[in-house]
């Protein structure tokens, strides 16, 4: 099987509802402003309590890209262009071409809008479409049901349990679910999406 090179660089994903721009430290304030909430932590690995850890976890996000395992985002309200979130390619084997997709959260006001879906349609679309992947990857922690659903809403496939995978800031040992996209199933995956996406949406007034 012959691809073009899986050319790993910063790269704008634009759609219709949400534009991912590639994560810098410029955008420190902005995602510390709306990342303050303590509930889109709860079932992180990490909770981001101050300033500094915000920083931090940015620069990590950096670092990352910097040996090519990672490729970050500021994700950004279309028509506003209000920072919301961020996200990220993560584990990234170009050898294998095999991406994760993680690392992602929403202030409440953008969440149960059309931001995620699309954000993860676009991120899809450029693994599968333009990288040539065979595999994207998706995990959870395993108490996180909602976000279990939200992956299988997707149309990923449940894979299993990687027990006590993670140490969590308080100590809890964490176990991981995981679920993944192949090629095969991405046209299928990728028209469920579009459905979703012309459907009626709440959107946020900010």
């Amino acid at each position: 099987m012959k691809h073009t090179p899986m050319i790993v660089e910063p790269v704008t994903l634009p759609g219709q509802h949400v534009r991912l721009e590639p994560l810098t430290m410029d955008q420190l304030d902005a995602l510390w402003e709306v990342g303050q909430d303590p509930a889109l932590w709860q079932w992180t690995p990490y909770h981001i309590k101050t300033r500094d850890e915000m920083h931090t976890y940015i620069q990590t996000a950096l670092n990352w890209q910097e040996i090519g395992t990672a490729l970050p985002f500021v994700t950004i309200a279309q028509g506003t262009d209000r920072v919301v979130g961020s996200t990220r390619f993560g584990n990234i084997d170009v050898r294998n071409r095999r991406v994760e997709i993680g690392w992602t959260w929403i202030g409440k006001p953008w969440q149960r809008t059309p931001v995620n879906t699309e954000a993860k349609f676009l991120m899809l679309q450029h693994a599968f479409e333009t990288w040539g992947c065979i595999r994207v990857e998706l995990k959870t922690d395993v108490l996180n049901e909602r976000s279990r659903a939200a992956i299988l809403r997707l149309g990923a496939k449940q894979e299993g349990i990687l027990r006590h995978h993670m140490i969590t800031d308080s100590g809890r040992l964490r176990n991981t679910m995981y679920f993944s996209i192949i090629n095969d199933e991405w046209p299928e995956v990728k028209a469920r999406l579009q459905t979703l996406l012309v459907k009626p949406w709440n959107h946020p007034n900010e």
